[in-house]
């Protein structure tokens, strides 16, 4: 015998909730989440994470981590594209995903808690859903303004954070994909847009745990709640692209990093890590500052400030793009070729990657590694100047490396070794 889904008396009275505005809801965050996953995939894949242990934060991912391709330089705002759009659109979707947790929140309270096998499995794929989504959108959220007050690393709780909420979701819509269009077919959505409050009806009692059996009178159409739930996505979209798109959109972006702009002039760009707060010392990037570079063979240089500077500059038009999803627009700037300084040390043909360290002793990605199509790219620099000027501490001085499409902490500051062929760089460059 089938058990009647049931409310318990309270709160749970809005005329609004029932199959259908859930639904809408839901075909929204339907189109949106798997374009949030497979830019957060993109991102994965541009740190080159199979490259060596300083670029991959997600060790013991197994399966979860395969091989997506080798990241291009071409076209070089491809990273910068992907991450903002990753970004901006899981910001504009929370009203979106707070209205849907909104609209459910009555089934969580539903009694009985279990009435079947198939129920419990329902109810186990909702927990993850909700559980997911919220810890996706709130360490993304944070990770936007910085704010790292969840334990352990964000890349790892993220990534792994992602593939259970993706789970949760492909699990609910292969159990509610059919209820959900006999639901959107219920109602015409053109109608429903046309219903002012006063003609706002509920939707008929069925067993879904939505509707109320004691509805209150209406407050608000359904056209005004998804006016209201769009016209939240639209101006949190306004607050946060800006950071990513640039122009006159920059002024707009209220919900990008503060504090990250060191001054103006040449050097007057957004910067994530100044040198303090690395921990990187005068004396660590001052005349006694020195640059190995080595090959595959074992032959190595050193070479001083003066040195570099007496080698060929070349320049690059490049922007700064990280995973917080803001970038900059494209700096200018002028140094020595990756593949030049590859060939010092015997690599003058098909230069293979290298890998890059820091002055920087501690901390996250003080060394990575690049791929061999990223040193083979002319773009590809050890940086000495930006905008006509010589680097800040802030942005790197005396050296640092800017790649095409890179994220902006593959791009490492106060550079101290170079190694071309290292075994840290796999085979896969």
């Amino acid at each position: 015998m089938k058990v009647p889904s049931r409310l318990p008396p309270g709160p749970w009275r809005s005329p609004l909730r029932g199959p259908w505005l859930t639904s809408v809801l839901g075909l929204l965050l339907l189109v949106g989440v798997p374009l949030l996953f497979v830019t957060g995939l993109l991102s994965y894949a541009a740190y080159n994470p199979g490259l060596s242990p300083f670029n991959d934060k997600t060790p013991g991912k197994g399966l979860l981590g395969f091989y997506l391709f080798s990241w291009p330089t071409h076209p070089y705002w491809l990273y910068r594209f992907t991450q903002g759009l990753h970004v901006t659109l899981g910001v504009a979707l929370v009203p979106v995903l707070l209205a849907k947790l909104w609209s459910v929140v009555p089934k969580l309270f539903a009694l009985p808690p279990v009435r079947s096998i198939g129920h419990a499995l329902d109810r186990l794929s909702l927990l993850l859903l909700v559980g997911g989504g919220i810890f996706e959108f709130v360490t993304g959220l944070l990770n936007v303004q910085l704010d790292y007050i969840f334990p352990g690393s964000f890349y790892r709780l993220h990534f792994y954070g992602a593939w259970v909420f993706v789970g949760a979701v492909s699990a609910h819509v292969a159990l509610r994909m059919p209820r959900v269009v006999r639901a959107l077919r219920s109602r015409d959505f053109r109608a429903e847009l046309r219903t002012p409050t006063s003609r706002t009806e509920p939707e008929p009692a069925d067993d879904s745990g939505l509707v109320s059996t004691h509805p209150a009178a209406p407050t608000m159409s359904r056209r005004g709640a998804l006016g209201m739930v769009g016209l939240g996505s639209l101006v949190l979209f306004l607050v946060t692209a800006g950071q990513s798109i640039g122009g006159p959109l920059r002024g707009t972006a209220l919900l990008a990093p503060h504090g990250r702009r060191p001054g103006d002039g040449p050097n007057g760009f957004p910067v994530n890590k100044p040198a303090l707060a690395a921990h990187v010392r005068p004396q660590d990037i001052g005349e006694n500052w020195r640059l190995t570079v080595r090959g595959a063979s074992g032959r190595s240089v050193d070479l001083t400030l003066d040195q570099l500077r007496r080698l060929p500059q070349y320049g690059s038009a490049l922007p700064i793009a990280c995973v917080e999803g803001w970038s900059t627009e494209n700096q200018h700037w002028q140094g020595v070729r990756l593949r030049d300084l590859a060939a010092l040390v015997g690599h003058e043909a098909d230069p293979p990657g290298v890998f890059v360290e820091s002055v920087q002793l501690a901390g996250s990605f003080r060394a990575v590694a690049l791929r061999a199509n990223q040193v083979r790219d002319g773009r590809s620099l050890l940086a000495l100047r930006v905008n006509g000027a010589e680097l800040s501490p802030d942005h790197g001085r005396p050296a640092r490396i800017i790649v095409p499409d890179a994220p902006g902490v593959m791009n490492t500051k106060w550079v101290r070794r170079l190694t071309f062929g290292a075994p840290d760089v796999g085979a896969r460059a």
